[in-house]
């Protein structure tokens, strides 16, 4: 008699099956992540949306990588002509737009045109 007889009986266990309070602890875990992360997050990515949607051609921007310049066009397929410095003027993807630095009026169609002509003949 070398062996206790607590340690020869049988594992009790939990008793398997439905069990309604861990899917009420379940349910609630994801209720409290949903409002304290993705709900958050879902409104940050609607705003942001919504402020690149506003963009307009001399607003100045701050990019994702931390450049502030002015908007000097907008072209197609997402791409946006970003000034940074006189006569320096990169291309930017519309997503990569982190804020709006300073919104501006717009200005004219043909004034505008007329400027990148001219920044086209002396450069």
């Amino acid at each position: 008699m070398l062996i206790s007889p607590a340690y020869a009986q049988e594992a009790g266990g939990g008793a398997g099956g439905f069990d309604p309070v861990f899917i009420f602890m379940m349910v609630a875990m994801f209720a409290v992540f949903w409002f304290l992360v993705i709900r958050p997050q879902q409104k940050k990515a609607k705003q942001h949306q919504e402020m690149l949607k506003a963009l307009k051609r001399g607003d100045q921007v701050v990019t994702g990588g931390g450049l502030i310049g002015r908007v000097a066009r907008i072209e197609g397929d997402g791409v946006l002509l970003v000034e940074i410095a006189p006569n320096v003027k990169v291309k930017c993807k519309h997503s990569m737009i982190a804020d709006i630095y300073q919104r501006t009026e717009a200005r004219d169609e043909d004034k505008g045109d007329d400027e990148d002509k001219a920044d086209k003949k002396d450069g």
